[in-house]
C-alpha cells in the first residue's frame, strides 16, 4: 500500500527533491491544484530524471491550474519521533560508567527503512537522573546515539503515565469504562483532575525539549496516547511545523469516548496535527464521528475541518520486519530450538497462545474455549496442547493480579480434569521468551490462538504467519483485533465472548486439509510480506509531506484581509446599498462562552440583548435621519429579528428597518 487509506480517501506518495534543471526550476514553483495532477507530479519528481519533464506534453496546459507557491521545502532532513519512552535501556556497569542497550522493537526497525530523512528520537529515557553532572554524562551519551531524553520526576511520571495514561485514556480506548466505585468519593474525584494536570504539564516537558531542538524544516511525529496535547502545542509555537500524529491503539466509539471527562480538550489539542494515523479503518470512522458529535465539525472525506483547516485522518495499518524472522530461522541457535520441540511434543497437535498478561486479551477466554473443546471431543485427548505464554506486566495492579490468579486456577482446573501422567493439556509459562525462543515456538506450532477481546493490531499474529513458511498453521484470530481488517481473508475469526464458537474454531483448525492451510497461509504472508513496518512508516511520513503542502495550498486560496478604504469608496460611489447584519454576537452581545455547557436556541435567545457598540459602528442615528433612505436595505441573519428590534425599543433606541431575507440573490 502506497498511501493510507481515509474514510473516503485517496493514497499517494509524498515530495522528494529533483534537480533543478530550467523545466524543473520552473515547476518547482507551483503546485497542482487537484490532488490527482499532484501526486502524478510527485511520482514524476521522484523519478529523480529531468528529461521526464521535458518530454511531457500535456505539463504545459497543466500548469494553467497551477497555485503559485513561495516556497517547496525539499525532500529529505531530519524526521523527530516523538514517543512517550526512548527504544533504550539506561543503566550503569560495574565501573559506575553508563551503558546503553538499544531496543529492537518494531517502530525502531520501521523507521530504519525511512530514507531521506535522519531520524532524532525524543522520550522518557526510562529513569530519572538528578541535575548534576550525571545527567548531564548521561545526556551526551544518549545524544550521540540520536536520543533527547524528557526527564520527568517519580510523582509527575506516577501521575502521569501510570495515572491519566494508563488507568484513564488506555482503559477507555480499549472499551473498558472508568471506574464507577471510584466517583463516590471526592477524594478519587480529586486524583483524576491531579493526573489529568499531570498530563498536560508531561505534554508541555516533551514540547519544550522538541522546540529546543526543531529546525525548519523538520518533520516531528508524535505517537500514541501518551501525547494527544503535543500537537496543539507544536503548532502554538510553530504554526508552519509538520506535526504527524499516530494511535498504537484502537479508537473507541463516540458513545464511549463521551464518557471522558475532558473530552474537548483532548480532540482539539490532537485536530492540531496535520496527519492523524490510526490502524484501521473502523478507528479513524470512530475519530472523526466523535469530533462530529463532541465538537460540532464537520467531518469530509479528508478528515475534520475546523475553520477552514483540514486535520486529515486515515488509516495506516502497521506490520513488521518479516525479513528479520526469516534470517533468524536459518540461525543454528533457532534450529537447536525446534528440533529440541519437535521432539518433546512428537505426535501431538500444539496450539500456541502469546499474550502480555493484560484483561483485554482475553486469556480467560481461551483457556475456556479449549475446555470445553476438550470435553466435547474426547478423542483429541492426550494428541492436542495448548502452550500459553503470559508475559506479565503491571504487577503491582490488583486488578491484574485477579487476573493472574484467575489464569492459574482454570490452568490447574484443566490440567487437573484432562491431564495423564504423561499428557499435561495446558502448558502455561508466566514469563517472556528470547527472540530465538519464540521464533522455535511459532515455527513448530500448528494452530495459533489470538482471542483479543480488543486490540489495536496485535503482532503476534504477523510474526506467526512470518514463521510459517515451512508448516502452514492456521491462524485463528479475534475479530476485535485490528489485524482482523488485515489477515482476515486466511484466518478462521472468531468472537472470543462466545466459548461455543471458539471450541468450534478450534476443531476446525485441528481437522483442515493441506490444500486449504496452504492456501490460507499464502493469502497471509502474501499480507505480511507486503505492508511491513518500514512500508507503514514510509507511508505516513509520505503522507505527512503530501499532507502539509496541500494544507499550504489551502492557506494560499484564503480571501486576503478586507481593504478598508477600498470598501468605503466603493459604498460612496454605490447608489444602492445593502447592509447584511449577523444576530448574534453582532447586533447582540454574544450570550454562550465557549466554555460553558450547551444552551438550547429557545434559553439563548430569552438571554440576548443588543450590543451596546452597534449602534456607534452603524452610525444608525445617521443612516435613518438619511433623506435617501430609499437607498438602504438592512438584512438580518436570524430567524427572529424582530426580538432585536423589541430590545431596541425597550431601550429607547431608535427603531431598525429589519428584512429577514430568504432568497439574497433578489436583493442584488
Amino acid at each position: 500500500m502506497r498511501g493510507g487509506t481515509s474514510p473516503g480517501g485517496e493514497a499517494g506518495p509524498g515530495a522528494s527533491s529533483t534537480p533543478q534543471t530550467p523545466s524543473t526550476a520552473r515547476a518547482a514553483a507551483t503546485v497542482p491544484a487537484s490532488r490527482v495532477d499532484r501526486l502524478l507530479r510527485e511520482r514524476i519528481r521522484k523519478s529523480r530524471s529531468a528529461q521526464a519533464l521535458d518530454h511531457l506534453d500535456e505539463w504545459d496546459r497543466w500548469e494553467q491550474d497551477f497555485v503559485p507557491l513561495e516556497r517547496v521545502e525539499p525532500a529529505g532532513g531530519r524526521l523527530i519521533v516523538v514517543a512517550n519512552r526512548l527504544p533504550v535501556t539506561c543503566s550503569k556497569d560495574s565501573s559506575g560508567r553508563w551503558k546503553l542497550q538499544i531496543s529492537a522493537g518494531g517502530l525502531v526497525s520501521a523507521l530504519m527503512g525511512v530514507n531521506n530523512y535522519s531520524t532524532l528520537w525524543i522520550g522518557w529515557p526510562g529513569i530519572y537522573v538528578k541535575p548534576g553532572r550525571d545527567r548531564d554524562a548521561l545526556a551526551a551519551m544518549l545524544q550521540r546515539e540520536g536520543y533527547i531524553p524528557v526527564w520527568l520526576e517519580s510523582g509527575l511520571l506516577d501521575l502521569y503515565y501510570n495515572g491519566f495514561c494508563n488507568s484513564v485514556l488506555w482503559q477507555l480506548f480499549h472499551y473498558v469504562p472508568l471506574q464507577l466505585d471510584g466517583w463516590q468519593r471526592v477524594q478519587e474525584h480529586q486524583t483524576l483532575q491531579m493526573q489529568w494536570g499531570a498530563y498536560q504539564q508531561a505534554n508541555d516537558r516533551f514540547g519544550e525539549v522538541v522546540l529546543a531542538v526543531y529546525q525548519p524544516g523538520d518533520m516531528v511525529w508524535v505517537q500514541d496516547y501518551h501525547l494527544m496535547l503535543l500537537p496543539s502545542i507544536l503548532k502554538n509555537a510553530v504554526p508552519r511545523a509538520k506535526v504527524g500524529w499516530f494511535l498504537h491503539t484502537p479508537f473507541p466509539s463516540s458513545e464511549i469516548y463521551r464518557t471522558l471527562p475532558v473530552r474537548e480538550d483532548v480532540l482539539r489539542a490532537t485536530l492540531r496535527a496535520d496527519l492523524i494515523g490510526f490502524h484501521t479503518y473502523d478507528y479513524a470512522r470512530h475519530f472523526i464521528s466523535s469530533c462530529t458529535r463532541i465538537l460540532g465539525l464537520e467531518g469530509t472525506p479528508e478528515g475534520v475541518e475546523d475553520n477552514g483547516s483540514v486535520a486529515r485522518v486515515a488509516a495506516f495499518p502497521i506490520g513488521i520486519d518479516p525479513e528479520r524472522f526469516a534470517q533468524a530461522l536459518e540461525t543454528e541457535e533457532v534450529q537447536m530450538n525446534i528440533a529440541k520441540l519437535l521432539n518433546r511434543y512428537a505426535g501431538r497437535k500444539v496450539m500456541l497462545g502469546v499474550d502480555r498478561l493484560d484483561m483485554i486479551k482475553g486469556i480467560p477466554q481461551k483457556l475456556l474455549a479449549f475446555e470445553k473443546f476438550l470435553h466435547e471431543h474426547p478423542e483429541w485427548r492426550d494428541k492436542v496442547l495448548l502452550v500459553q505464554i503470559a508475559v506479565p506486566s503491571r504487577t503491582d495492579v490488583p486488578e491484574y493480579q485477579k487476573l493472574r490468579s484467575m489464569v492459574h486456577e482454570i490452568v490447574g482446573r484443566i490440567n487437573g480434569a484432562f491431564g495423564t501422567l504423561t499428557y499435561v493439556p495446558i502448558h502455561h509459562l508466566d514469563r517472556q521468551l528470547s527472540f530465538h525462543e519464540l521464533c522455535a515456538l511459532y515455527a513448530v506450532t500448528d494452530v495459533a490462538l489470538i482471542t483479543s477481546l480488543r486490540d489495536g493490531m496485535n503482532l503476534v499474529s504477523y510474526e506467526y504467519v512470518a514463521c510459517q513458511a515451512d508448516n502452514a498453521g492456521v491462524l485463528v484470530l479475534s475479530e476485535f483485533a485490528g489485524a482482523a481488517q488485515s489477515l482476515g481473508a486466511g484466518s478462521i475469526l472468531v468472537n472470543p465472548w462466545n466459548i461455543n464458537d471458539v471450541a468450534a474454531a478450534i476443531e476446525d483448525a485441528l481437522t483442515m486439509s493441506e490444500e486449504e492451510r496452504r492456501e490460507r497461509h499464502r493469502q497471509n504472508y502474501m499480507h505480511v510480506a507486503t505492508h511491513t513496518a518500514q512500508t507503514w512508516a514510509d507511508t505516513f511520513i509520505s503522507e505527512l509531506n503530501d499532507t502539509h503542502i496541500e494544507a499550504d495550498l489551502r492557506l494560499r486560496h484564503t480571501p486576503p484581509e478586507l481593504d478598508f478604504a477600498e470598501v468605503v469608496r466603493g459604498y460612496m460611489d454605490s447608489t444602492r446599498r445593502l447592509i447584511v447584519l449577523g444576530y448574534n454576537a453582532t447586533l447582540t452581545t454574544a450570550v454562550e462562552a465557549p466554555r460553558q455547557p450547551k444552551r438550547h436556541y429557545d434559553q439563548i435567545k430569552a438571554l440576548t440583548r443588543v450590543n451596546p457598540r452597534i449602534l456607534k459602528c452603524l452610525e444608525v442615528r445617521r443612516i435613518l435621519s438619511c433623506p435617501f433612505l430609499s437607498r438602504y436595505t438592512v438584512a438580518v441573519t436570524s430567524v427572529d429579528p424582530f426580538r432585536v428590534q423589541s430590545h431596541a425599543q425597550e431601550q429607547q433606541e431608535p427603531r431598525f428597518c429589519f428584512s429577514a431575507v430568504a432568497d439574497w440573490s433578489a436583493l442584488c
